[in-house]
């Protein structure tokens, strides 16, 4: 499983699906009105600082306390809407990807994107409370 910007078919339907459901919840919310953006950053803030602390400690993405970690990151997420399996894959792409969140992540720690993203697809695979995906259900 790449992170490059040409992915497979699945990457593909996870990048197609964070910009759908993310401009979908953007255009129900006003851009996100309900959200206390700041206090958001606060709280990735803390939640990124003790993610770096376990990846300097040794700790792998499938780790039990990493992957509560992971489910607190996409506690955060979901104050502006709930994703699809789909969606928070492709947000672990996002970080990958584009230039400004990965220097943003790997401001923490030169690993937090990569490290993230990986945390983010075993989640993916393992967690709860995702939103159904219209793309998964077609293909199903």
């Amino acid at each position: 499983m790449g992170t490059g910007a040409v992915g497979n078919s699945y990457e593909d339907q996870c990048r197609r699906s964070l910009a759908e459901e993310q401009a979908k919840s953007l255009a129900e919310t006003n851009n996100w009105a309900h959200v206390d953006r700041e206090r958001v950053h606060q709280d990735w803030d803390v939640l990124y600082r003790e993610i770096t602390a376990c990846l300097d400690g040794g700790s792998l993405p499938g780790d039990e306390q990493i992957q509560e970690l992971t489910r607190r990151h996409f506690d955060i997420v979901s104050r502006f809407y709930t994703p699809s399996r789909e969606a928070y894959v492709g947000m672990s792409l996002f970080y990958a990807e584009d230039e400004a969140m990965r220097a943003f992540h790997d401001s923490y720690h030169p690993e937090l994107a990569g490290f993230l993203g990986a945390a983010i697809r075993v989640f993916a695979e393992q967690g709860s409370g995702f939103a159904p995906s219209a793309g998964a259900e077609a293909s199903a």
